[in-house]
């Protein structure tokens, strides 16, 4: 009854976000594969027509040295509790049906958010693991509605044996609400994925007028196989990729319009990022990373600098932009500081709180370092405008592996000058990189250059796996 009162009285919520502007709620809203050339404030000759995530940067902060992981769960692990996904012990993708996923032992935002007091929901996309124990509810999230995993990841029925009566060929994606399969999805149903994403999304933000909330928004768009909802498909003329990232700035714009009607856009902060650059080997249907070099799976400007942009009218600047070392380690101690709370001294996290970087007070972290890890390798490092790539990187996943690169030299790239990372500048700076070396060691003293250092963390494991849905057949 009382949140009934507090949704309606819009007026009195509007005087309450007016005065008490801390403590904002929070929205992330993370794609899948978006590249840093796919939407126009990144952009601004990408093919695509994205108005409303224009207009977001247009009233927020882009933030252009945003760093992810080279790929999807090692990525959102590290977007989820601060720590560089090496060091949860996790290097690479969670397929479907295995018995790993993010460790118990983790500390994530959403679970301390909660402790502030927060409802907290996950919507879309997960890929930290798909055994119950692993799913949103246990790691900080009141309710969860989406896929376990990617919409490409369907392999067998049960993981380990072929299909066995009334399971023939490949299985469906599993829906789940909670913990629980609710129905499964066929191709022609991932249509409506995005626009059901969405319809959660807003349904959550119009039920918690009143009670702080954080809503984890992970899109499957746009990542392969490609699904533009029936209102999208066809529209841009430009192909089914530019159609469903139209479909994903027209949902970002219905989550925004959510806020303003209910008048809390004063008092929340919405995140939008992706998990990492475009998956090129794709062709059309993989975007685009703009004027960086490289894609998704490699670890140049173009695998892992992904287009993020914040928005917090009246708090953070319109049409600002920084151009500071940040990434997705960084957003849980700053939205746990935000919220009130204090990020726990164990387990021990990499990122820092960036709410200063945010709100104006500060323009740069003099001396902030970026590790760019692929797999369990450490390839390259950057301090300020140096990146000092020390071993070979990938511009594109291959199939097979590639074999040693035996020409391969390191490369010092001042990004500043060269973001395209085109100019090899090692041999004028040698003091650079002597210090950019040392740093290396640094690392491989804590989680190790290649291999497993001390500092990395044990995966999470189930002692008894069941793929999800055997479980929903069996009822």
């Amino acid at each position: 009854m009382i949140r009934r009162f507090l949704i309606l009285a819009t007026s009195g919520l509007a005087c309450l976000a007016a005065v008490e502007p801390a403590r904002p709620n929070i929205i992330i809203i993370n794609m899948d594969d978006m590249g840093y050339g796919d939407i126009q404030p990144f952009n601004s000759q990408c093919r695509a027509r994205t108005p409303n995530i224009s207009r977001m940067a247009a009233e927020g902060m882009r933030l252009t040295s945003f760093y992810a992981a080279t790929v999807c769960s090692p990525s959102r692990a590290q977007l989820l509790t601060g720590s560089y996904a090496k060091r949860l012990g996790m290097e690479w993708v969670f397929f479907a049906n295995s018995a790993a996923g993010l460790s118990e032992r983790e500390t994530t935002v959403g679970s301390l958010l909660q402790q502030q007091g927060y409802a907290t929901m996950c919507v879309g996309k997960w890929h930290l693991g798909d055994q119950k124990q692993f799913l949103p509810i246990h790691r900080g999230f009141d309710h969860f509605f989406g896929l376990p995993y990617s919409n490409d990841m369907d392999g067998d029925w049960d993981g380990v044996s072929p299909p066995g009566p009334g399971r023939k060929g490949k299985p469906p994606l599993p829906l789940l609400r909670d913990d629980e399969v609710i129905e499964t999805l066929n191709a022609k149903d991932q249509d409506l994925i995005t626009g059901r994403y969405t319809d959660v999304a807003v349904d959550f933000i119009s039920t918690h007028v009143g009670v702080r909330f954080f809503l984890y928004l992970a899109h499957s768009a746009v990542h392969v196989p490609i699904h533009p909802g029936p209102e999208f498909s066809g529209k841009s003329g430009k192909g089914r990729y530019i159609d469903w990232v139209e479909e994903s700035d027209a949902s970002v714009g219905r989550v925004l319009d959510s806020l303003r009607q209910f008048h809390l856009e004063q008092n929340t902060l919405v995140l939008f990022t992706s998990d990492n650059g475009p998956w090129l080997i794709q062709g059309a249907d993989g975007g685009s990373a703009g004027v960086l070099r490289g894609g998704k799976c490699g670890t140049y400007e173009g695998g892992v600098r992904v287009p993020t942009i914040a928005w917090w009218p009246g708090r953070i600047a319109a049409g600002s932009s920084c151009g500071a070392i940040t990434g997705n380690i960084d957003l849980m101690p700053t939205l746990v500081t935000l919220a009130g709370g204090t990020v726990p001294t164990k387990p021990m996290i990499d990122g820092q709180d960036i709410s200063a970087l945010l709100l104006g007070s500060v323009t740069e972290f003099p001396g902030r370092i970026w590790h760019y890890f692929s797999r369990n390798n450490l390839e390259a490092i950057r301090q300020g405008p140096w990146k000092y790539a020390f071993k070979p990187q990938l511009e594109r996943e291959h199939y097979p592996a590639l074999p040693p690169d035996p020409s391969f030299i390191p490369t010092l790239y001042n990004l500043d000058n060269d973001l395209s990372e085109t100019t090899n500048v090692v041999a004028q700076h040698p003091e650079i990189v002597q210090r950019m070396q040392a740093l290396i060691v640094a690392m491989d003293a804590d989680l190790g250059v290649t291999g497993k250092g001390p500092g990395v963390r044990p995966i999470g494991m189930a002692q008894h796996h069941e793929p999800l849905l055997l479980k929903h057949q069996a009822k």
